[in-house]
């Protein structure tokens, strides 16, 4: 592979004006289709076969149409009012003022006329609910907050119906018209906020995060490479990878139905690993700049050894990337074919419009000078650097630094042993949002469970008539007794009389774990139910939709990491022509994930160093989003670093000394390109969104502790005590891998076998 890339590089430097307009013509043309073949993108999130589908099966039969507002893409809207401080909304004045909005909400183009909306006051009143001590099992599921321990009759919500068919519909005319409706109502004294997806911005990143995380990447470059004009080529090739990739993600919704956060894992992807990849070509070509005479077999040389590390560094992260989609979870398969695409392009910027660049730039690609950061070639063997200094001391005391890395990494991991799963809902949305202040008034009035109700869809079909009443009274107590369940209503029945509906009110919120252990307990129960009455149920609402989700993705982490790690094992046994090397790099692997997870749980659930305002479980799709991402990533720094000191190895040197030299070459390369993925990564952070903070961190922390613990301390130590048995390989083993000769043996004999023939011709 190094000679074909040898090749290409010294043709497409001397062919600049030919390569160079052939990516231009690509980038427009793929521009001009994404634009304007754009389709709306989806928010289904929705997963085949869950348990919570019984229930909306017996709601489909016996209560057609309720299920809808379980769907996904279901527009849902819910206003949460409450009272001025020191008043009751069943006073004179406030009663007329719900009274007077609700007629104002029903005027609304947007609002279903043909479903009523219930007042809430009228109807409390109506079910004998405002007096003293009420019947719980009748004024539970009553819309006013009447049993309120502190101030009762101060809070009451009501949905309300709209005509709007997918959450993807809604446009900001629709959220604004359902917002300002209520503004009579707030200058009355009235809070009033609204919760549902009608409420929901639908706005992906700012655009900020990705800005930030250019300006300190081409920061970093600016001193890696002592120049300020080749620190703009990687990002050119940045931007053009990733608008190429964006653009051709973009013309798939033309044909197929693409969820929308496809588009914010591709630019995460894509940033970095565009940068990332142009960044370690361009350092090795101004290495050889140093070394050889003529600037087109510099770039010639760059890509045969750093391009060739590129290409199967970028195809562990497509093959990572693509995996996802053994998961069998629709929106984790397009949010990882959009990550493949965006890896696919940086690799083809990175070995097809870079040389054409170095080309077009030449040797004033480092001119002028910056002083202090250019003052030496950083790869120079005559030269001390940090990266030798620090590659002579793990060499020095392998197992003092292999105890320590696993040692820090083991405290980071243990928090993970807490991780606590859920779904973004309204209880993570920013704080000066209307769902999320409807969320927390909702939880003042009626309890935090009020925001997570357990939805039970009973089928009685096979149960006498006469037998219902009890078997639904069996199931309400059974329900009622489970710890954690603060109330459960008394069943509505269906028009035919085969069904009925309970709602099982939790005392925590929906994405605590006590609520999903409630969910498990009730499912549990049905058998037992079933054989004594004949009756089946099934459980839905937010909570059990979150529960099954995260049961779901929990249970396919172990397959999916099998099914990538051995592919990756494969490539890597391509690549290194080792077995223990790539079997390290998966050990390694195993523990700075460890480590990542637990530091996203220390921050992010239990609040540690208040770096945020609030403590919510981890993203359910997370941890597997996690694994697939970082994994690709750390193979890339393991190709990096490793493949140089195979390349010193086979060219010689000592295992040891081997490693060393390997270090000095790579460490300042990799540690220049880990801090531009941590940055890209990191800004992510500064996002509204709670699960673009989440996966920012977890990926910055994820890339933070393998790139400088496990790739460049764990694995050069495991590298100098194994000594020579780092690159062995069984002999039938040896005979059937092809030799691809990623770190440039064959390039330096043709290059070799050049200089005698030009010097015998001489």
């Amino acid at each position: 592979m190094s000679v074909y890339l040898y090749r290409w590089g010294r043709f497409a430097f001397r062919h600049k004006w030919i390569v160079l307009p052939i990516w231009a013509m690509l980038f427009v043309v793929l521009g001009v289709l994404g634009t304007q073949l754009k389709q709306p993108m989806t928010d289904d999130f929705s997963l085949p076969n869950l348990p919570s589908e019984r229930a909306t099966e017996i709601l489909d039969e016996h209560f057609p149409g309720m299920s809808e507002a379980f769907e996904f893409d279901a527009v849902t809207g819910t206003y949460v009012v409450g009272a001025p401080e020191g008043e009751k909304l069943t006073d004179p004045a406030n009663r007329d003022t719900v009274a007077a909005l609700i007629g104002q909400i029903e005027q609304l183009d947007i609002v279903d006329h043909s479903t009523p909306i219930v007042d809430p006051i009228t109807a409390t009143e109506e079910m004998g609910c405002l007096v003293p001590n009420p019947d719980p099992s009748t004024c539970s599921g009553a819309p006013m907050n009447v049993l309120n321990k502190t101030e009762p009759q101060t809070v009451a919500y009501f949905s309300v119906p709209f005509t709007i068919a997918n959450f993807s519909d809604i446009t900001a005319e629709d959220r604004h018209a359902a917002y300002d409706v209520a503004a009579p109502a707030r200058d009355a004294g009235l809070t009033v906020e609204m919760s549902g997806t009608i409420a929901m911005d639908q706005e992906g990143p700012s655009g900020q995060s990705e800005m930030i995380g250019m300006a300190v990447a081409l920061v970093v470059m600016i001193v890696a490479f002592g120049a300020i004009v080749a620190a703009f080529v990687p990002i050119v090739t940045a931007l053009v990878g990733l608008s190429a990739a964006t653009s051709l993600i973009f013309l798939g919704t033309s044909f197929l139905s693409i969820p929308s956060f496809t588009t914010f894992l591709a630019t995460m992807i894509g940033i970095a690993l565009s940068i990332d990849y142009a960044l370690f070509i361009v350092s090795r070509y101004k290495h050889e700049l140093a070394v050889r005479e003529l600037p087109e077999e510099a770039a010639g040389t760059a890509l045969g050894t750093a391009g060739s590390a590129v290409v199967f560094a970028g195809l562990t992260v497509i093959i990572a990337l693509v995996g996802l989609a053994v998961v069998g979870v629709r929106f984790l398969t397009f949010m990882g074919l959009g990550g493949a695409v965006a890896a696919a392009f940086a690799v083809l910027t990175a070995i097809t419009l870079m040389p054409a660049l170095l080309g077009a730039f030449g040797r004033f690609l480092f001119t002028p000078k910056l002083p202090i950061v250019a003052q030496h070639d950083p790869e120079d063997d005559d030269q001390v650097t940090n990266g030798m200094r620090v590659g002579r001391f793990i060499g020095r005391f392998p197992v003092l630094t292999l105890v320590l890395s696993i040692v820090v990494l083991g405290l980071l991991a243990a928090p993970a042993v807490n991780l606590n799963l859920g779904l973004p809902g309204e209880d993570s949305m920013p704080e000066t949002s209307t769902v999320r202040k409807a969320y927390e008034l909702r939880t003042e009035g009626f309890g935090e469970g009020s925001n997570g109700v357990l939805q039970v869809a009973v089928d009685l079909s096979d149960v006498a008539p006469e037998a219902r009443p009890e078997a639904l009274a069996a199931l309400r107590d059974t329900l009622a007794s489970y710890s954690g369940m603060e109330y459960v209503t008394r069943p509505t029945m269906s028009r035919d009389g085969r069904g009925a509906l309970l709602d099982g009110v939790p005392e925590a919120g929906p994405n605590n774990q006590e609520t999903k252990d409630l969910v498990r307990d009730a499912r549990d129960a049905e058998n037992r139910l079933r054989e004594r009455y004949g009756m089946t149920y099934g459980i839905t609402g937010t909570t059990a939709i979150y529960a099954d989700i995260d049961h779901v993705l929990l249970s396919k982490i172990v397959p999916y990491l099998a099914i990538v790690a051995g592919a990756a094992f494969i490539l890597l046994i391509l690549v290194f022509r080792s077995i223990l090397v790539p079997l390290t790099a998966a050990l390694g692997f195993l523990l700075s994930m460890a480590a990542t997870f637990g530091a996203t749980v220390l921050i992010f659930q239990d609040g540690a160093l208040g770096l945020i305002e609030d403590e919510h479980a981890i993203v359910s799709f997370l941890p597997i989003m996690l694994i697939g991402l970082v994994f690709g990533l750390a193979m890339d720094y393991q190709v990096f670093l490793v493949t140089r000191m195979r390349e010193e190895y086979v060219h010689g040197k000592p295992p040891k000394q081997a490693m060393i030299s390997g270090y000095h070459h790579g460490a300042r390369v990799v540690t220049s390109a880990a801090i531009i993925m941590i940055s890209v990564f990191g800004s992510f952070i500064l996002e509204t969104d709670a699960t673009a903070k989440q996966m920012g961190f977890a990926l910055a922390a994820g890339v933070l502790l393998d790139a400088f613990l496990v790739r460049m301390v764990l694995i050069p130590s495991l590298l100098a005590l194994m000594g020579t048995w780092s690159w062995w390989m069984p002999g039938w083993l040896d005979r059937i891998v092809p030799d691809i000769d990623v770190e440039g043996a064959k390039l330096h004999a043709l290059r070799t076998d050049s200089t005698v023939t030009e010097s015998t011709s001489a």
